[in-house]
């Protein structure tokens, strides 16, 4: 075939279509294919004129139009999904062919699929990809992990594609097998944490000052304009300033139910497996499961004893107070999913750049934000600092905004208003700055009930006291 696609796109549902469309706004050629061929008529009938597209209506003639060796990006929903498109494929590719989601897999599934991939010699990518429809289209993030020849013969066309700040792609290699999906994952759970931090701070605005939602837009946008500057910080703006069709506040007639596809919880899983305190993200994986109880909760709020109406005047300096808890909360956020990748790669021996992360995180994503240029800094500083907070500027920044962070969350808790992320970020500081803690205590329980021995501060070694018998502390 004299003229073929560069690269191709299996699943035209409105990611897959969006970034078929960003490889031929580049240059690109396309070969594109979807199971409903309505969906490959739609997408050469509205856009064709973009580029250069190679539409298939089967997967033979779908691989014949792609350059050898050939790479092809699924885009289709995770889990079984991905692994039947897989097998669709493999009869038709050759040695060197090269497989890449791009959908929120788990990166263990992404690591099997790889291995899988290997043993019949075709290359595997696992590749993150954030920013939603309108990143996919304009630019994304792109977090590609796996086969690094792979990666190779495929970065000129995604960094092309890639969000661009201060002419650098928001896209690099991650590491081999599933390290481009994990930190995707952690991207992910990082979101669920910012996203929550920002609706406690609303709910303070709301439910303690009794501000309404155009004020509310007003003092987001004021937000954006400092350390808070992100692209949700802009968007809840733009929520809060929009009406509906009856004049009043849109925000004020959705749903109190916040859904989820899962990637934050299995952020705050494998936290637990590798045990790391992931309070921050946890607890707001838990406020939208909490928020899906609507009917208890409605059950509940008729039982129960209501806090008064607000009768606090929102004083310039009160906002300010929840703008610094704010910034606090989301310093301690960012520092337990980055501690979460860093401890990852050394499990995993996967050499993640935590610094290039910070970078590609900073245009195309949902938490873009001026933020992630002090955190590339600080990686710069020490390519190896183990937490955010062992950086001076967030350490900083952290004891600057501690006295407003305590003053907001004891008013929440004064007026009955939940701030679950914003207390466990707070608990997280305050243990991880104690030279000595309560656990000493819980070893001992532990070692009552269950002879689970103890160390001593004064001794080497482990010990076991003989509680219920003749008390004795024995060495082990």
């Amino acid at each position: 075939m004299a003229d073929q696609a560069d690269i191709g796109v299996f699943g035209l549902a409105v990611m897959g279509a969006n970034l078929a469309r960003n490889a031929a706004r580049h240059g690109f050629g396309v070969a594109v294919y979807n199971r409903n061929h309505a969906r490959t008529d739609e997408l050469i009938a509205e856009h064709g004129g973009e580029g250069r597209f190679f539409p298939a209506t089967g997967i033979p003639d779908f691989i014949a139009r792609i350059k050898k060796p050939r790479p092809i990006l699924i885009m289709v929903k995770a889990g079984a999904p991905v692994d039947q498109v897989i097998d669709e494929l493999m009869p038709h590719l050759e040695p060197g062919d090269i497989i890449i989601d791009g959908g929120n897999s788990l990166f263990a599934d992404t690591a099997r699929r790889y291995e899988t991939c290997e043993a019949k010699k075709i290359r595997f990518v696992g590749m993150g990809v954030s920013g939603g429809e309108e990143g996919a289209l304009e630019g994304p993030s792109m977090m590609p992990g796996g086969d690094r020849e792979a990666w190779d013969r495929v970065a000129p066309m995604l960094l092309k594609m890639a969000a661009q700040v201060d002419g650098v792609p928001c896209c690099t290699y991650v590491g081999p097998k599933g390290a481009g999906h994990f930190v995707k994952m952690v991207h992910n759970g990082i979101e669920y944490a910012d996203m929550q931090l920002i609706a406690e701070a609303y709910d303070l605005m709301k439910s303690v000052y009794g501000l309404d939602a155009a004020a509310m837009a007003e003092i987001f946008q004021a937000w954006k304009q400092g350390d808070l500057d992100s692209y949700l910080i802009e968007i809840t703006a733009a929520v809060l300033r929009k009406t509906d069709s009856t004049g009043k506040p849109l925000v004020d007639a959705i749903l109190d139910e916040a859904e989820q596809k899962g990637t934050g919880r299995w952020t705050a899983q494998n936290a637990l497996e590798l045990g790391v305190p992931l309070t921050a993200i946890t607890e707001a994986v838990y406020a939208r499961v909490l928020s899906a109880n609507r009917a208890m909760r409605i059950t509940l709020a008729k039982k129960t004893p209501q806090p008064k109406p607000p009768t606090l005047r929102p004083e310039k300096a009160a906002i300010e107070a929840i703008r610094d808890a704010l910034y606090a909360s989301k310093i301690i956020a960012y520092a337990q999913g980055f501690e979460q990748m860093s401890i990852a790669s050394a499990q995993f021996k996967w050499g993640l750049r935590l610094g290039d992360l910070a970078t590609i995180w900073r245009g195309g994503c949902i938490i873009r934000a001026r933020f992630l240029d002090r955190i590339k800094e600080a990686y710069g500083r020490d390519a190896k600092l183990a937490n955010l907070l062992l950086d001076d500027y967030f350490l900083d920044a952290v004891v600057k905004a501690e006295s407003a962070w305590r003053q907001v969350i004891a008013l929440a808790v004064a007026n009955g208003v939940p701030t679950p992320a914003f207390s466990s970020a707070l608990a997280y500081y305050d243990g991880l700055r104690r030279a000595r803690g309560p656990a000493n205590l819980l070893q001992g329980l532990r070692d009552y009930f269950g002879a689970h021995t103890y160390r001593r501060l004064d001794k080497e070694g482990g010990f076991h006291t003989r509680w219920s018998q003749d008390g004795a502390e024995v060495k082990v």
